[in-house]
Order: structure tokens, then C-alpha cells, then sequence
């Protein structure tokens, strides 16, 4: 008899698993409504400029933030604190190897890879994995928050990340591996501020 009601039990179960399954969502990244600036410091001040979104997703569990995957147009960088000739000569720098070499890396990636809810709607801390220069790095951002509809997701504020460039190899100016570089030192760290935009 106890045999028999434990089968019930199981197969009940899985019934019910069959019956209910996790309803997943995928949402398309708006790219032309998402944006990505950055700036990067050095001794005699900074730079800042933006970049491309060029494809993405977000993943829904049960109405819930799971996953998700974005891509970034690297060969679109752009310097915004310049103009003319300055511009174009700096921008030209760093597509160049000697920062984000965009002829043989042209993407960059950031996957998410593990979500926690905070406890208020559309709050998560998210934790994924990034490579730039076919360089991986795991990122941990801590708090992000996202406006939720049936229809579209957009954070409701920017969100911005510190990054060591010479993480992803781009030493370039860095005084933490050339030495008497002076007022020409490039500093390790850059943000990146970003807004998403991504529709049903």
C-alpha cells in the first residue's frame, strides 16, 4: 500500500510538472532606443564618448529576470568630448591595437549568467560574463533596475559598471606596467553607463 501510494504521489507530481511548465519570455533589444557611453580618465584629464548596441536579449522566466545576452559594436566607437580632426585622430587610436584592435575584435559580449531578485519589483543583482579582445572576465553588477511590462523592458535607471581595461589586455599608457610615463598616464579604470531598451 505504501508502495502504491508513492508511485501516486510521484506521478501526480510529474503530472503537474508536465501540465505547468515555466512560461519563458524572450525580450528583443531595442538597439537604436538602448545606449552605452563611456569615459576613461588620465592624469591631465578624461575623454568620453559612446559606443553601438548592436543586438541583445533578455530572458523571463515566470515573469521573472533569468538571463539575457548583449552585443556591442565595437568598430562604432565614437569620442563626444572632441571634435573634428581631434575626434577622428583619437577614435582612430582606439580602434588601433595598441587599445581595442576593432579589425580582428569587432564585438564585444556581456552574458548574463546568474540573477538574483532584490525583493522590489524589477530589481536584480546580475553577474555575467564579458570579453572584450576575446577576453573573458566575469562582471558583477549589483543592483540594476528595470521597468516591466507585457510589452517592452527598460531600466529605469543607468546603469553604470568600473572596469580595469587592463583586464581585457589594453595597457596602453598604463602606469601600472610602463614606468616615467609622467602626464601622458592613462588610468587602469572606465565606466561604462548603460540604458536598455528591448520590446516582445
Amino acid at each position: 500500500m505504501k508502495k502504491l501510494s508513492f508511485i501516486l504521489v510521484l506521478a501526480a507530481l510529474v503530472g503537474f510538472a508536465f501540465t505547468n511548465p515555466a512560461e519563458v519570455v524572450t525580450y528583443t533589444v531595442d538597439a537604436s532606443n538602448s545606449t552605452v557611453k563611456w569615459v576613461a580618465k588620465k592624469v591631465t584629464g578624461q575623454h568620453d564618448g559612446v559606443v553601438t548596441m548592436k543586438e541583445g536579449n533578455l530572458d523571463y522566466t515566470d515573469g521573472v529576470l533569468t538571463g539575457g545576452k548583449f552585443v556591442v559594436d565595437m568598430t562604432s566607437i565614437k569620442v563626444m568630448d572632441l571634435k573634428g580632426n581631434m575626434a577622428g585622430k583619437l577614435e582612430g587610436h582606439l580602434k588601433s591595437p595598441d587599445f581595442f584592435a576593432v579589425e580582428e575584435f569587432t564585438t564585444a559580449t556581456f552574458e548574463i549568467t546568474k540573477v538574483v531578485p532584490r525583493g522590489m519589483p524589477g530589481e536584480y543583482k546580475v553577474e555575467g560574463n564579458l570579453t572584450v579582445k576575446g577576453i573573458t572576465e566575469e562582471v558583477k553588477i549589483p543592483v540594476i533596475k528595470l521597468n516591466e511590462t507585457a510589452d517592452g523592458i527598460t531600466t529605469v535607471e543607468d546603469i553604470t559598471i568600473t572596469l580595469d581595461r587592463t583586464d581585457f589586455n589594453v595597457k596602453y599608457g598604463s602606469g601600472t606596467f610602463f614606468s616615467n610615463l609622467g602626464d601622458k598616464t592613462i588610468y587602469d579604470d572606465f565606466e561604462l553607463t548603460i540604458a536598455v531598451a528591448a520590446n516582445k
